[in-house]
């Protein structure tokens, strides 16, 4: 990554924590006519091709990005600093059948320098993973993708009560689809969800303008707490999972070896070799994302400071918009118990991107 690229990454991810998707920042790109990656690696050298729109427009084609490149830099590591392996499913004699999916990939932080931190780059992830689409309307609700329903997980959906005085609520969307033998509704008004988060954003703010060192602190010790017990656990499980990964290469060893001296035939060959590779790549993903949560959350221990920083500009913040929202917020969890009598009680959580407290965070209507 050079000093002339760089930015326009920075650009890019600035989008997507914002809360836009692939194809409102293909639209900024053109718009602000920033060259597509193509034209990029043309002009450093790296490759001699063209897109189709630089073939049907020479002039004006260079400035054309396409959803899906936008998409896969979103989603790819190196831009922190790492190096990712294994993208794709590969059989032997074959080749390359199919990409994995990110979470399949192996990642080693660490390599170069970065260029977006860990921290915005998780958060990204999310927000992409959390997309919705529109309404009827063609407006994207403000809460889009962060409300979340306690019991069955599901996304609340925005829609309007069909009453006197129409109302705008979120409810589950298991409930919508499927009824109450599968969930409650989990029924929440805008204006009262709209309200909470505001307030609480102005709450924390405050607390941190009055004490931040204090609220840091309590942000580090849930953190170490919780990294403490993480940790022990992983190195039981990381022995474990290594002791296995070297026990299926032995394995791979004498498949190679059976095959050469014609004690086994190819086809039972392939059949072992796949099963067996196919374990071994599960296994290293699964250390590999082990060990990147235990590296996540000694990041959340020395970001602690500067989430507290982060969030004090908002102590007087009059109205929420999609900007704020997406930068403090990761989630909103609301859950619903429902009495003998059928009274509702709704709690809703406020999880920020940094790390919950539920003591802070947690409000109930």
């Amino acid at each position: 990554m050079d000093e002339e690229t760089a930015p326009v990454v920075r650009q890019i991810f600035a989008y997507a924590l914002e809360g836009h998707g692939p194809n409102y920042i293909r639209r900024r790109l053109e718009e602000n006519k920033i060259p597509c990656p193509t034209w990029w690696n043309r002009n450093r050298g790296l490759r001699n091709i063209r897109t189709k729109w630089e073939k049907k427009d020479p002039v004006n084609g260079q400035f054309m990005w396409d959803f899906s490149v936008i998409k896969e830099l979103l989603m790819n590591p190196v831009y922190t600093g790492a190096i990712a392996s294994q993208k794709a499913h590969y059989k032997f004699k074959i080749g390359t059948i199919g990409d994995k999916k990110p979470e399949e990939w192996i990642v080693v932080e660490g390599q170069h320098e970065a260029i977006i931190d860990r921290e915005s780059f998780n958060i990204v992830q999310e927000k992409l993973k959390s997309r919705q689409r529109p309404g009827k309307s063609g407006e994207i609700s403000l809460f889009a993708g962060l409300v979340k329903c306690g019991e069955c997980g599901k996304a609340l959906c925005i829609r309007t009560t069909h009453e006197k005085f129409p109302k705008r609520i979120y409810s589950c969307k298991t409930y919508n689809a499927f009824g109450k033998t599968h969930c409650t509704q989990h029924r929440v008004e805008y204006d009262t969800l709209y309200a909470l988060v505001l307030n609480k954003i102005r709450e924390c703010a405050k607390m941190a303008l009055v004490d931040g060192e204090a609220v840091a602190g309590k942000l580090s010790d849930t953190c170490e707490a919780e990294q403490k017990g993480q940790k022990e656990a992983l190195e039981r499980s990381l022995a474990k999972d290594e002791e296995r990964i070297n026990i299926l290469e032995k394995m791979v060893l004498r498949l190679y070896e059976d095959i050469a001296a014609g004690r086994i035939n190819e086809q039972n060959f392939n059949l072992m070799l796949e099963k067996t590779q196919k374990e071994q790549e599960e296994l290293k993903a699964k250390i590999s994302e082990e060990k990147k949560k235990v590296a996540d959350e000694i990041q959340l221990v020395n970001s602690a400071r500067q989430w507290i920083t982060a969030i004090q500009e908002y102590a007087d913040i009059a109205e929420l918009d999609a900007a704020v929202l997406n930068k403090l917020v990761k989630e909103i969890v609301v859950h619903e118990e429902i009495d003998s009598d059928k009274t509702r009680h709704i709690s809703i959580e406020i999880h920020f991107n940094l790390k919950p407290i539920p003591e802070v965070e947690q409000v109930r209507k």
